[in-house]
């Protein structure tokens, strides 16, 4: 890259990571939910909000310039088809992905030093960080999974929807605050869901958000010590932020019946850096990956593959657990894919 454009292109990195901040703070303040409502002055947009119109003014000049809002005749616009990426219940909204990412921010004093002393961020040190910045667990694949989980994800497994209409024993490893069972239990009423996660407050905020399903039920352990045995076993982002992942795996294939499925989605690229320049994704994923997956799991003394690992390590990993049947299929979205995994 020529020298003007590496000015170029590192001005264009730090207007982004500027806007970041500035939409977050437009979704804490309600500004955007404020403009979403139709086009307005800054004095009419601060009243309506319910904020002091200067800073506002000063805001939507960023928003402006930087191609979020537009600005016609003194009244600034939040176009719709801007909006539907920034609000709503959907799984556009790329809201919930940005608060996450501005509250790592939080961590990095703590990450630096792990950088010259070695080990890492612990996972409880990222709650405080989140709650601060309105950023929820969960919420970046809420949406994802009510949209997608049954026709885009189950969906690409062909027979998987029927094996779960006529009645399954399902897993969900690392299930989280339990979106994924809520939805597939709802679709699937004839099968059994249980989601297993470490974390004993998210397995919580799970049961509380399906009492209403029967068939659901979490419990809060390690999938390290994986028993029991299933006829499907999910996992959704999960595996690569394992501790011990080589053991998860071979203690999901020991957890799996003799026909069973291990259904893996994780991050769609190369465990190879070179193979994954020009990737759009790639630089924010393993941004994503050493301020979270990477520190995570070194703070335990874990493998910390990192959300980078690829498809070729997961492949061998996936081999040596004892798969003798692994397809990598493409997912709804184009930074996952999907490993059918059978014995």
């Amino acid at each position: 890259m020529e020298e003007k454009d590496f000015a170029a292109h590192l001005t264009a990195t730090l207007t982004g990571s500027a806007l970041t901040m500035l939409l977050g703070i437009g979704h804490r303040t309600g500004l955007l939910a404020a403009a979403a409502r139709g086009p307005a002055t800054s004095a009419e947009l601060a009243e309506r909000a319910g904020l002091h119109e200067r800073y506002v003014r000063e805001w939507l000049g960023a928003m402006v310039t930087g191609g979020i809002f537009t600005l016609d005749a003194g009244a600034y616009t939040l176009p719709p088809q801007h909006a539907k990426f920034l609000l709503g219940e959907t799984a556009a909204n790329l809201m919930p992905s940005l608060l996450t990412l501005s509250a790592f921010t939080g961590i990095l004093p703590d990450l630096e030093r792990s950088f010259a002393e070695g080990g890492g961020v612990p996972r409880s040190a990222y709650g405080p960080h989140l709650e601060t910045l309105g950023a929820k667990t969960g919420d970046s694949w809420k949406h994802i999974y009510r949209e997608h989980l049954v026709d885009g994800f189950f969906g690409a497994v062909p027979g998987l929807n029927d094996q779960l209409t006529a009645g399954a024993r399902v897993l969900d490893l690392g299930c989280g605050t339990g979106n994924a069972i809520a939805v597939a239990a709802r679709a699937f009423p004839a099968s059994r869901f249980t989601g297993l996660d470490i974390n004993e407050n998210v397995v919580g905020q799970a049961r509380e958000a399906t009492e209403d399903l029967p068939n659901a039920e979490f419990a809060v352990g390690d999938a390290a010590h994986l028993t029991g045995e299933y006829d499907v076993i999910t996992a959704f982002d999960a595996v690569h932020d394992q501790d011990r992942p080589d053991v998860v795996l071979r203690r999901v294939r020991g957890a799996l019946a003799e026909d069973g499925l291990f259904f893996m989605v994780d991050t769609n690229f190369s465990s190879h850096v070179e193979n994954n320049v020009g990737n759009p994704m790639a630089a924010l994923c393993y941004s994503i990956s050493l301020m979270y997956c990477t520190t995570t799991s070194l703070a335990e003394g874990g493998a910390a593959l990192g959300a980078m690992w690829g498809t070729e390590k997961a492949s061998e990993m996936l081999a040596d657990a004892g798969f003798g049947h692994v397809s990598v299929l493409e997912s709804p979205r184009p930074q996952n894919c999907i490993y059918v995994c059978r014995p």
